[in-house]
């Protein structure tokens, strides 16, 4: 009996989350909206980057600090403060290294956030065909139970399949909760260092 709850507790999650989807992307789990690109002029007021987004990589110095402060775990205080280093450093090209710095920087975490949002996209997909699975199961389940003669063998069987199944989909429900979290971190970090590169130009 309890493996049939916590079936359906499975549906019925599956089913609100399925239900509160945006029609336009059917396959996007979060309850934040899904913004597939993030717009230079949300996060860059700057000067025109001109060539930087196509140069920046040619620059190894630039490609470097790139990898360094889009990296999640460099602490967002410590990748501010190499980015005022940087820029302190180079005085007479200082607006062409911000330039290429916020184009390496905006590339960079661009490719990352789409990355996140993709593997978002391919779970969601496998928790609906999971919960389809359940479902289906859940069914063939009921039936065994109510069947005369009753095989207990088979019953036991399904019953422990469905268990598994259960906690990979749950399991698999809270990662997702985590991971919708990340494609706004890489937009308060884009937005936080495009910030200090401006500043340092004023």
């Amino acid at each position: 009996m309890r493996v049939l709850i916590a079936a359906m507790v499975v549906l019925a999650v599956a089913g609100t989350a399925a239900h509160a989807a945006d029609p336009r992307y059917p396959d996007w789990p979060c309850t934040q909206a899904k913004v597939p690109d993030i717009s230079l002029a949300a996060v860059w007021a700057g000067p025109a980057l001109d060539n930087a987004e196509s140069k920046w990589k040619d620059d190894a110095k630039v490609s470097a600090l790139v990898s360094k402060l889009a990296a999640r775990k460099t602490p967002l205080d410590e990748a501010e403060k190499s980015v005022k280093e940087f820029l302190a450093g180079s005085a007479s090209d200082k607006s062409t290294n911000a330039k290429l710095l916020f184009a390496g920087l905006f590339d960079t975490l661009n490719a990352q956030r789409s990355q996140v949002m993709s593997g978002l996209e391919r779970v969601s997909r496998k928790q609906r065909e999971a919960a389809d699975k359940i479902r289906d199961e859940t069914i063939q389940l009921q039936t065994l139970q109510g069947a005369t003669p009753r095989d207990d063998t088979k019953v036991e069987a399904l019953s422990n399949q469905l268990i598994w199944e259960t906690r990979i989909f749950e399991d698999r429900r809270k990662v997702v909760r985590f991971v919708c979290e990340v494609p706004t971190t890489i937009d308060q970090r884009l937005f936080a260092l495009g910030r200090v590169i401006q500043q340092e130009l004023e």
